[in-house]
């Protein structure tokens, strides 16, 4: 994998026209206080050019590396509203410029923004918020060759060792999470994500296991089954189930869980997507491709004392005489029979077996957490725009689980909002018959459904066995529910956005660093 990895340049003072560096990259949130080497020739220019210090500028510098001299401003950043994504953002137009101008080897300097709270980690998302810019799909590098990704390296003016290797971790760990989630439904079909992951982690501390054998998939994953059911006319479509491990050296004190959605993709099945609706859905197996970009990082990073386990549900779900219709009742792993309510909620149903058989495994282990990462609502980026939503159970919710996991992402331009489950989740998928135990969904859009993002917390929660391990049970374990359907690729375009690997800068800031 090719992201820009970052290198380290000791001081502002140490970069010059003669440096190995041909570029520097200012980020600054004003032309109050500039650098004293640069401040000068900035104000000379910004006296004559009104652009300099509102948008990104490319100067000629003698002082400079490479003579490019570019002044990103964030813009104000002092008020209630304002966050690192201001620096985030900059970067990304700071980056765009170089690269433009030819710069191959930038360097990246954030002035006096780190000693504001809140952006104590400015240099370390700005590197990210580089990266960000410059990935190319994966179709497209394959197609064009290594020249649309020349820039490799980027130098952080002032970063320590360990800052650079955290960050290089993260980068690692989104470049991933962005590949697999951003790539057409062909060349990441789930044979093909699948490989991806193998060698993704070939050689790391992360072991890899794939279930390919449907006769396995159809007797241990049976909501799973249902929904690859059609695809299992294309073989090239046949359903994966991807386990990855990591096991620190040492002592173990912590446990994550963490199941992945990977429609890769999703027609909506026997509820078909119509009315051009269905564009953009090979992105939503962006919640597996995040969890896989987190074990990306961890297997960079290899944190001490926290064991990591991740179950992928890798899936197609078709539409053909074989597709899995509404009023189906399909008895999951957990023994719960399941009435589908509507076959276009169907990420709910691939999680919902790996769900219960990560519940029975965080039974054995050391201090679990579990958590489903999903595209899973619109109501989700209905209700809370570009940022992910956490959906949490009693016992996530005692130890303000999600609340400190959105602590960190405020910090590190990964944002989310904490939302309640609550009773009328829970009525919502009661049985409406003695036939079944729990209805899937209702058979509407959840964007007009109250409670869209938060209802299908409940249902898994139910087929994974958890409602029965909350505050009031001799084993509470805690759960969150991670919906990245609002903040999984910019701008909410899922056709064309490109992804944002969503959680995998909080959560490694939150248990890695």
């Amino acid at each position: 994998m090719s992201y820009a990895r970052a290198t380290s340049c000791a001081s502002l003072d140490a970069l010059s026209a003669t440096s190995e560096n041909d570029a520097l990259i200012i980020i600054c949130d004003s032309l109050d206080a500039l650098p004293q080497a640069y401040a000068e020739q900035i104000n000379t220019h910004a006296a004559i050019d009104s652009r300099v210090g509102k948008q990104p500028a490319l100067l000629v510098s003698e002082q400079a590396p490479g003579k490019r001299l570019i002044v990103t401003p964030t813009g104000p950043l002092g008020r209630d509203y304002d966050d690192v994504r201001r620096v985030f953002e900059a970067a990304k137009k700071g980056i765009a410029v170089a690269k433009e101008a030819g710069a191959i080897k930038p360097a990246l300097y954030v002035h006096n923004i780190q000693q504001r709270p809140g952006y104590e980690f400015a240099l370390e998302v700005a590197f990210l918020g580089a990266n960000q810019a410059l990935w190319q799909p994966l179709e497209a590098r394959e197609y064009h060759g290594d020249a649309i990704s020349a820039l490799n390296t980027i130098s952080l003016v002032g970063a320590t060792d360990e800052q650079l290797k955290q960050v290089n971790a993260i980068a690692a760990g989104q470049y991933a999470a962005r590949d697999l989630c951003g790539t057409e439904p062909e060349r990441m079909a789930p044979p093909r994500f699948a490989d991806y992951c193998v060698e993704a982690f070939a050689g790391t501390a992360v072991k890899v296991d794939v279930i390919s054998d449907i006769a396995t998939i159809d007797k241990e994953y049976p909501l799973l089954s249902t929904v690859a059911r059609a695809s299992y006319a294309v073989e090239r479509h046949h359903p994966r189930v991807v386990k990855m491990a990591y096991v620190p050296e040492g002592n173990v004190e912590r446990t994550l869980i963490f199941v992945g959605k990977g429609l890769v993709y999703d027609t909506g099945g026997a509820d078909l997507k119509v009315g051009g609706f269905m564009a953009g859905m090979s992105r939503d197996k962006g919640g597996a491709a995040s969890v896989a970009g987190f074990m990306k990082a961890v297997a960079e990073a290899q944190p001490k004392g926290v064991k990591v386990i991740a179950y992928l549900a890798v899936v197609r779900n078709s539409i053909g005489s074989d597709c899995f219709v509404p009023d189906e009742i399909i008895t999951s792993r957990e023994g719960i029979r399941v009435r589908i309510g509507n076959t276009d909620a169907e990420g709910r149903l691939a999680m919902g077996d790996l769900l219960s058989e990560a519940k029975e495994v965080a039974k054995g282990e050391v201090n679990p957490e579990l958590f489903t990462v999903a595209t899973l609502t619109g109501h989700a980026a209905r209700a809370v725009g570009p940022y992910s939503a956490y959906v949490e159970n009693g016992p996530a919710r005692k130890v303000q689980l999600s609340q400190q996991l959105v602590e960190q992402g405020d910090l590190w331009a990964d944002c989310a909002e904490v939302s309640r489950s609550r009773r009328e989740d829970y009525d919502f998928v009661q049985p409406r018959t003695l036939a079944d135990d729990v209805l899937s969904s209702n058979n509407a859009a959840s964007a007009v459904t109250a409670r869209g993002h938060q209802f299908p917390m409940a249902f898994l929660a139910i087929v994974g066995g958890l409602d029965k391990h909350g505050l009031d049970s001799e084993q509470p374990l805690p759960y969150v529910h991670m919906d990245i359907a609002g903040s999984g690729v910019e701008g909410g375009d899922w056709q064309h956005g490109k992804p944002t690997a969503a959680t995998v800068a909080s959560l490694f800031a939150k248990y890695c660093r």
